[in-house]
């Protein structure tokens, strides 16, 4: 009995224990979410309603945005600025002298930053949901060679990455495929709409090309079982030289076919060959994945004799062929910014200094994600922590801005607030590669968008946990 009195006094005390503890921490989360100003009321019906995003109709009337400081990027900074949208484009831009058209919608965003919507040139939103599950994904097509594959057609228009995404202030992405050694096109999407018809901009903005690794092991082909399955024999690894060769040899075969075709010679149709021909005739660039000196050199060389404009992705040596990309004019999107020495005898800032040296060096540069649909919201942090490393930030916000769309081919239409261009662009308490400041609203080709996600709704669902847990405490 003793033995059972002393472990129930005890059991009691832990429960007390807990309990407080509970307690405290309950308030000292409450008192934060208190300082971030996020109110303390119940989850209602409407949050709950808003757990499903509805796209926003087209733009119906004319929307003036007033009293904030534009930020133009490519024309400089107006303070106290309008701009005037009607059916999705940009009609005006200036200061408060700017006319307020008739039957016009007018906001005031007095104190706030207009910015143009953040553009990802490397993103799989859309066409990749849950990295474990496999029927999720339509990033990788089977076989080396895919130049057909465009991603726009498979866009997910129910993503939550979407959500996340544009509550970050990143309003177009560059949808890439991967896998092989020419994994298909890149295409631009604006990141709103019923269905991918709706979101597409452009469906074939770019050629993707995977340089081989010199240093690599040999791999083999792409597609098919697994080597040895079934009895089959394995095949021989390819080495370098023979997957360079391999691109060499499909450039060359698709050549011919653009010039038969060109010719009024009888063709079969090929959609592979035939998908290669805007890269051919340099209407889109062809954006090269690579991340060696080596590969960078041999990747420039290739693109010189084959005469398409090169654009590299990945770059982490770029800035030990700074001299050859600047005289060469050759862009590189510059990927992983954020990550870790990748080499045991790197600085601790190889990744962070590298967009900085690259601008001192005249390299012209855009800043992307790592092409993971999952953390393409941290896309504005990504050109952040470079300005924290030296680069100005000025040419930060233009690497996540009109360089992406220049590189991309969709400058006509985004990367600036201009007269002519889509209105699409977002209202921030700052400046949007700082984390301490808020994207408040969106807007995509004059639509209003919804600004809620996934995040945002777990963060009231939780919180309402708590506060629920706090009721219970009390009582």
């Amino acid at each position: 009995m003793a033995i059972f009195t002393t472990n129930l006094v005890h059991s009691m005390r832990n429960a007390l224990h807990t309990k407080l503890h509970m307690a405290a921490r309950v308030a000292a989360l409450s008192s934060s979410l208190a300082i971030a100003g996020v109110g303390a009321g119940t989850l209602t019906a409407s949050d709950a309603s808003a757990q499903v995003l509805i796209p926003t109709a087209p733009q119906s009337q004319p929307l003036v945005l007033k009293g904030a400081t534009i930020h133009t990027v490519t024309k400089g900074t107006i303070t106290n600025g309008t701009i005037v949208m009607d059916r999705g484009k940009i009609l005006a831009i200036g200061g408060p002298e700017v006319a307020t058209p008739r039957g016009a919608k007018v906001v005031d965003y007095t104190g706030k930053h207009i910015y143009p919507g953040l553009i990802d040139a490397y993103s799989t939103v859309g066409i990749s949901e849950i990295g474990a599950v496999d029927v999720s994904n339509d990033v990788n097509e089977l076989g080396d060679f895919n130049p057909n594959v465009r991603p726009d057609v498979a866009v997910n228009a129910e993503s939550r990455h979407i959500g996340t995404t544009r509550s970050a202030g990143v309003l177009v992405s560059f949808a890439t495929p991967g896998g092989g050694l020419i994994s298909g096109l890149s295409s631009a999407i604006s990141l709103e709409g019923w269905t991918w018809e709706e979101m597409s901009m452009k469906g074939a903005a770019a050629l993707n090309v995977n340089w081989p690794d010199p240093n690599g092991r040999p791999r083999r082909g792409g597609g098919g079982p697994p080597p040895g399955f079934g009895g089959r024999p394995q095949p021989v690894p390819k080495t370098y030289a023979e997957q360079v060769e391999e691109i060499r040899n499909f450039f060359g075969e698709a050549r011919a076919y653009r010039d038969a075709v060109k010719s009024g010679q009888p063709v079969r149709t090929d959609t592979r060959y035939a998908a290669m021909i805007p890269a051919l005739n340099g209407d889109i660039p062809v954006v090269v994945a690579a991340e060696t000196m080596s590969q960078i050199n041999d990747a420039i060389t290739w693109a010189k004799q084959e005469g398409v404009k090169l654009v590299i992705r990945g770059g982490r040596d770029a800035l030990q062929v700074a001299s050859r990309l600047k005289a060469e004019s050759v862009p590189v999107i510059l990927t992983s910014t954020m990550s870790a020495p990748p080499r045991s005898d790197d600085g601790y800032d190889e990744a962070y200094s590298t967009p900085a040296a690259l601008y001192k060096a005249g390299v012209k540069f855009a800043i992307a994600g790592e092409g993971n649909a999952l953390y393409s919201y941290r896309l504005p942090w990504d050109a952040g922590v470079a300005v924290a490393f030296g680069l100005p930030e000025e040419e930060a916000l233009k690497a996540v801005t009109i360089n992406a769309a220049e590189f991309m081919g969709v400058a006509d239409k985004v990367g600036s607030l201009e007269v002519g261009k889509e209105a699409t662009l977002i209202i921030t308490t700052g400046t949007p590669l700082d984390m301490t400041s808020n994207v408040i609203q969106s807007y995509i080709q004059g639509r209003e968008i919804d600004m809620n996600d996934i995040q945002k709704q777990f963060f009231k669902k939780y919180l309402e946990k708590i506060n629920q847990q706090k009721k219970k405490i009390a009582s």
